[in-house]
């Protein structure tokens, strides 16, 4: 009943903005922490909303340990299929303290946890704009579909992964282009 009322909630946002998702996703979706503690990872962190100046920014931060097959801090919203529609990109507004991190995209194809899609992107001490193109996202397993079906995208996460270092990195919007 939840994903219902969220799908709808997506889509009446949609519906009053011109059929376009222009909006930022970092103030209208509805974003969840994860770290690897789910599979006895022991990688420890938060997201949290912040304001920065005008702007409400989500930043996640933590220790990303790779101990006891671990190694992630993740924060993840559900998205309506219907957003990325005729769109070929994902473009975000991002600061960071110089380390590389991660867009995971799951979709209706990606059915086990451990299945997503992925993109990196560099931050650095300054806002900087990065385009993601969907085109260009890896899969993370051979059973997945090659390429992303955009119009079947479930949810969008913001992750730290896969080595030993201090995560801090700040979302100030998350769009489709």
């Amino acid at each position: 009943m939840k994903t219902i009322i969220a799908s709808l909630f997506t889509l009446l946002l949609l519906l009053t903005n011109g059929g376009s998702m222009a909006n930022n996703l970092i103030k209208t979706g509805q974003w969840v922490y994860l770290a690897d503690t789910v599979m006895g990872g022991i990688s420890e962190g938060t997201a949290q909303f912040e304001d920065q100046g005008t702007s409400q920014v989500i930043r996640l931060s933590g220790e990303v340990s790779t101990a006891n097959n671990g190694g992630f801090i993740q924060v993840r919203s559900p998205v309506a299929w219907e957003a990325a529609k005729g769109k070929t990109g994902i473009k975000l507004m991002v600061k960071g303290n110089g380390d590389l991190y991660y867009l995971h995209i799951r979709s209706t194809n990606t059915r086990l946890p451990w299945h997503y899609y992925q993109h990196s992107f560099q931050t650095n001490g300054s806002w900087n704009e990065v385009r993601l193109p969907f085109e260009a996202f890896v899969k993370s397993s051979s059973i997945l579909r090659t390429t992303l079906n955009q119009s079947k995208i479930k949810t969008i996460g913001i992750v730290a992964y896969g080595k030993d270092y201090t995560a801090n990195v700040s979302v100030k919007s998350l769009e489709f282009y």
